[in-house]
């Protein structure tokens, strides 16, 4: 099963998450965990009896630290985690700023759905046994 942190201070993200990867949870292809803020999702990501997370998906403009700032403290901490950011303000320097940090690319708002399972697919397949 893979295992995604999604990290959105917006309270219809969890939501709307459970409703497009409903077949996916269903089926156990993934699992979710859910954070409101960075610090929450970085406790979750310490969080020994918390599934080892494969991959973060974090929106970018959060209160208190950013989206970026999460991304750079996982980066220091688990190198090799990929990290997707979401952000409603895509443009050009936003992305080249991600990337910079080590993000695995930028997914705009409204988020498409069919093209974020691909890339989740394409990385569970890359770090299946």
């Amino acid at each position: 099963m893979f295992k995604v942190l999604m990290v959105d201070d917006e309270p219809d993200a969890e939501h709307l998450f459970r409703q497009n990867f409903r077949r996916e949870i269903r089926r156990k292809d993934y699992e979710f965990l859910f954070a409101q803020s960075a610090d929450q999702a970085l406790q979750l990501l310490q969080d020994e009896t918390s599934p080892e997370v494969m991959a973060v998906l974090s929106d970018i403009n959060m209160p208190g630290m950013t989206g970026l700032d999460l991304l750079d403290v996982v980066k220091r901490r688990t190198p090799d985690l990929t990290v997707i950011m979401i952000t409603a303000y895509g443009d050009a320097g936003t992305e080249t700023e991600a990337r910079r940090r080590g993000a695995a690319r930028l997914v705009s708002k409204p988020v498409d759905f069919a093209d974020l399972k691909s890339e989740l697919a394409g990385l569970a397949d890359r770090t299946a046994p």
